[in-house]
């Protein structure tokens, strides 16, 4: 199947998270460095991070294992929808369509965002395990921001699918074809290859001797940046240049592709047909823009700096891994009634 190739593709790029600007009065000399965490560097007597913690709530301390009540069934319902849907999709035969692989590579896409982040947290939460070495941080990190763009460009693509079939329905067949769906994915990866692989590259090579307490739930790339010794402005500056180049240009486009829905289906005649189709892209464009909305939001709370509790925004952003892969299999899969039966028939032999 086409959509279980998708991880044959190189972790190429890599795209700098949108997160919380920390304030916090929880300040790395209340949380002590372990020696462990420190290594002599063979070049100066300079000290040389090997392993961080993450203490993730910094203004919660004591009450924070508390959220793992909510993030668990949240953590389990969006890994178990995604996996039926993808079974579901491979196992039908009826669903082997361009459509149909679209939203598979969606469901892979929100699977990997899922395990890359929420596992570390529930750990965090369930035993205080907040140590992570250097390696798996920056591993973290990278494979946590290679899926967002891709998620955006994937929203972008099954825009583009349903203004082709509601706009231009004749055509559908001969535009939306698997080498399309084939060549779209091998365009939004390198695209993002060439605009982020920037990012990690400036992140590695900076000197992190400061200290190693990483005051966020998630290794995001300004706040372990923060912790290095040297400049990291050049970090931030292209952070926020080819986060909005790749994702802005996703957004637009997707707001263009459901203008032009709108119009078309406001010029149908058929009642019936216009509310349908106003229900069906309604609930898609709207789970769209919350994607979108929750990263503004941290921008917003980010550039609030003081006036704003760093809790906020690290709330949102493990939030943003949580919910739009909960929702994305129901409204893009459940709602849909080929998949609905597809779903009905794989429980059904399961018994």
């Amino acid at each position: 199947m086409f959509y279980f190739s998708l991880c044959q593709f190189p972790l190429a790029l890599y795209i700098g998270d949108l997160e919380s600007r920390s304030s916090s009065s929880y300040s790395s000399a209340e949380v002590p460095i372990h020696a462990s965490a420190m290594a002599l560097s063979l070049n100066s007597s300079s000290t040389q991070v090997i392993e961080f913690l993450l203490i993730c709530f910094p203004g919660m301390q004591d009450t924070q294992h508390w959220l793992s009540v909510p993030l668990t069934p949240l953590f389990v319902l969006a890994l178990g929808a995604n996996v039926v849907l993808l079974l579901v999709i491979q196992k039908e035969a009826s669903l082997h369509e361009p459509m149909y692989y679209l939203l598979a590579m969606l469901s892979l896409l929100d699977i990997l965002l899922c395990l890359t982040v929420i596992p570390k947290v529930l750990l965090i939460f369930w035993f205080n395990i907040k140590t992570i070495s250097f390696t798996g941080c920056f591993l973290q990190m990278f494979v946590m921001n290679t899926f967002l763009p891709l998620e955006s460009s994937t929203f972008m693509i099954m825009a583009y699918d349903r203004y082709v079939a509601i706009c231009h329905p004749l055509h559908y067949p001969s535009i939306i074809t698997e080498q399309f769906v084939v060549k779209a994915a091998i365009f939004i990866i390198f695209r993002n290859l060439l605009a982020t692989l920037p990012t990690p590259v400036l992140a590695s090579r900076l000197n992190y001797c400061s200290g190693n307490v990483i005051e966020n739930c998630i290794c995001t790339n300004i706040s372990v940046a923060r912790l290095s010794c040297g400049d990291i402005r050049l970090n931030k500056l292209y952070q926020f240049v080819s986060a909005w180049c790749i994702m802005g240009s996703d957004l637009v486009l997707i707001l263009l592709s459901y203008c032009f829905i709108l119009r078309a289906v406001l010029r149908l005649q058929s009642g019936g047909a216009a509310t349908k189709a106003l229900s069906t892209c309604g609930s898609h464009l709207i789970l769209i823009l919350f994607f979108y909305t929750i990263l503004l939001v941290i921008i917003f709370t980010n550039k609030a700096g003081k006036m704003m509790t760093a809790d906020v925004p690290i709330l949102l952003n493990v939030l943003h891994h949580l919910i739009p892969p909960a929702l994305n299999p129901i409204v893009y899969g459940v709602r849909t009634q080929e998949i609905k039966h597809g779903i009905l028939k794989f429980l059904k032999y399961q018994k």
